[in-house]
């Protein structure tokens, strides 16, 4: 799968909630070959921040050549980006690193904080190849704000949860998972890394098979500047360490491929 350099138009921006945004970009070329799990570098016309942000797809219509991207704002990067409104253009490289498989028939998504966004895309794939909601289980963390939520339960059964109780039910994902009895053949993750450490041993503990997508603070996107790196089971062939690059070789992984 190739990767493009392109100047994309904003087709819409929306202020979802506190800080989150949704960005809807003309990406034609990045919306033909993309796949749920993958994810865009974004630029910022400001020259004194060199460094592109990545930024992972929420959704991608092929039909209309867009890509959706649900972000929240956490400098002055995603700041910039904030401010764009249709008719903007901002440089995208995409489609980048590997994506989800859908090898499973009753899958759990997980998802938690800025990790919920890619779970729709991956939702919507699933739907689209026949699983039905009462087979497709998404299990979602929030802080206390809930954000998406009524787009998944659109095509699947949703569970939220969040630290405080302030939506759903309190605790995090693997806590709603034990206490709401939730069964499926394959577990799909996304979020920081203590929630997908805690995914990571549930699917250990009960033999399920999972594919965790990593949050890592990317530098390059390609696999270049090795920024990115995570500890991994089995030494890397070309570089002869424990280790993999989230951006290239990941973001997502197979739980018993990495280690936290």
């Amino acid at each position: 799968m190739s990767k493009h350099m392109i100047t994309a138009e904003v087709a819409s921006q929306s202020h979802i909630t506190e800080d989150i945004y949704s960005l809807v970009l003309k990406a034609h070329e990045i919306a033909e070959e993309a796949v749920p799990g993958q994810f865009v570098s974004l630029y910022p016309k400001d020259s004194s921040r060199l460094l592109p942000r990545p930024i992972s797809l929420c959704e991608i219509n092929r039909n209309k050549g867009t890509l959706r991207l649900v972000y929240r704002v956490v400098g002055e990067g995603t700041k910039e980006f904030a401010g764009y409104r249709s008719g903007d253009t901002v440089r995208v490289m995409g489609p980048l690193g590997n994506g989800f498989t859908l090898n499973a028939e009753n899958p759990i998504l997980m998802g938690g904080g800025i990790g919920i966004p890619p779970m729709l895309e991956l939702a919507k794939a699933f739907a689209e190849k026949g699983v039905s909601r009462k087979h497709l289980h998404v299990v979602l963390g929030y802080r206390d704000v809930a954000f998406l939520a009524e787009e998944f339960k659109k095509i699947a059964t949703l569970h939220i949860t969040s630290d405080s109780g302030a939506v759903g039910m309190k605790g995090n994902v693997v806590d709603c998972v034990r206490e709401e009895n939730i069964v499926g053949d394959m577990i799909y993750a996304c979020g920081p890394t203590p929630m997908l450490r805690a995914i990571k041993r549930y699917a250990y503990e009960n033999d399920l098979p999972a594919q965790l997508s990593l949050e890592e603070r990317m530098a390059c996107g390609i696999g270049a500047c090795l920024a990115c790196v995570c500890k991994t089971a089995e030494v890397d062939e070309h570089f002869k360490v424990n280790t993999r690059r989230v951006c290239k070789d990941g973001p997502v992984f197979y739980a018993e491929e990495v280690e936290f």
